[in-house]
């Protein structure tokens, strides 16, 4: 397998309906894992991995923050999409968006590529850019 980059989200309890969430934006396949399937005596129907592979080769892993550890929802992490397939990427957009906040709308920018900033209804924030 080679290598890949790929962002590994934590989230507060919220990691199944996230997953699902992104599943319905991306498509794909989704395996999810608890921690209860693992043997963990807490919070056994939190998840304690979740793995989605989309059709387009990407690829997003996240879990519920374990009971006792600190979860600071997207703060610390973007996630990016860039290319040149506007319609797809506008798609994504639009779904992500919807029900969160935009911090830079998707227009064009002074680099030549179009561009938006925002964060969705579980606090991660998203970057997309359509190459120009």
């Amino acid at each position: 397998m080679a290598t890949r980059l790929n962002p590994y989200i934590s989230f507060a309890g919220t990691a199944r309906q996230a997953m699902e969430f992104y599943k319905d934006v991306f498509g794909g396949t989704l395996n999810m894992s608890t921690f209860g399937d693992m043997g963990a005596p807490v919070d056994a129907d939190g998840i304690m991995h979740a793995m989605l592979e989309t059709d387009s080769g990407y690829t997003i892993m996240g879990a519920d923050t374990p009971p006792g550890m600190e979860h600071r929802a997207g703060t610390d992490m973007a996630v990016s999409l860039s290319g040149d397939d506007a319609v797809q990427l506008r798609e994504y957009w639009d779904k992500l968006s919807a029900s969160g906040s935009v911090q830079v709308p998707l227009e064009q920018q002074m680099w030549g590529d179009t561009f938006g900033s925002c964060t969705d209804r579980f606090g991660v924030t998203w970057m997309v850019n359509i190459t120009g």
